[in-house]
């Protein structure tokens, strides 16, 4: 008796997803759910181990995944990653901008040029690059998905994030209106995700790092990536052109009246 086929199949099946930053937290999260509905999942990352180890439970899972160490911000690389990616699993139908940096500095007289550009190239200038990158095949394709994970410090920009951070967030949402302005009628599908504070590895690179009781309130990396999934399985006559995802529990001292 051969072994069972334990190939994923779902509503995604038969289509490549590429997702950056997808060695932990949100990227993570969204590269597993994505592969356990069928569709074959392009890693992005910086450093290769971590993608390989994500690629490795995704097999063991039974579904597909390839790793591909990149730096999503540097326009040669993105061209090689897409021409690779085409060559390797096929048309990207469904990009996911995850990938993404904290600035350490809050205040902005004591902010250098190089981590203002260094933040915004990862969070902004990348998803600029995927998205010129993927966009021809999407058109000759009949459409595709762009799904950018911005933050809700794209609308309520503080300190806390930094200024290129909330900068560079509020630059996506308003590239993601752009597409789906200009591409809506070729069902290229944009989605601006807004998350509020998301208990990841990025909360580390903070001035101040959160506390163990206030991450515990946050809004977890899966999530986010079930809304993720839900843009992306989606007919393609629907479009979730943004969403907002924040804790149920504000953290603030006062609550509800006695």
């Amino acid at each position: 008796m051969g072994e069972p086929d334990r190939r994923r199949t779902g509503p995604l099946d038969g289509r490549t997803a590429l997702v950056t930053g997808a060695g932990t937290g949100i990227g993570r999260a969204t590269a597993l759910m994505l592969a356990e509905e069928g569709a074959t999942v392009v890693l992005v990352g910086r450093r290769p181990h971590v993608l390989a180890e994500v690629a490795a439970v995704v097999a063991d899972a039974g579904g597909t995944a390839f790793a591909r160490p990149a730096h999503v911000e540097d326009a040669d690389e993105v061209r090689e990653l897409i021409r690779w990616t085409r060559d390797t699993a096929g048309p990207v139908d469904v990009l996911v901008n995850n990938a993404g940096a904290a600035g350490r500095v809050g205040d902005v007289r004591r902010l250098g040029e190089d981590e203002w550009h260094a933040v915004v190239d990862v969070n902004l200038t990348a998803v600029y690059l995927l998205t010129r990158a993927v966009l021809p095949d999407m058109l000759e394709r009949g459409g595709g998905s762009i799904i950018t994970i911005s933050s809700l410090a794209a609308v309520r920009p503080t300190p806390l994030g930094g200024a290129p951070y909330g900068a560079a967030k509020a630059g996506v949402r308003n590239f993601m209106a752009y597409l789906r302005n200009t591409y809506g009628d070729d069902l290229v599908r944009a989605t601006c995700v807004l998350p509020g504070e998301v208990d990841t590895p990025v909360l580390d690179s903070r001035p101040e790092p959160p506390s163990a009781e206030r991450r515990a309130a946050m809004v977890r990396p899966e999530d986010v990536a079930r809304a993720v999934l839900l843009c992306a399985t989606l007919p393609a006559r629907t479009v979730v052109e943004e969403l907002v995802i924040a804790p149920t529990r504000s953290g603030r001292p006062a609550g509800r009246p006695g």
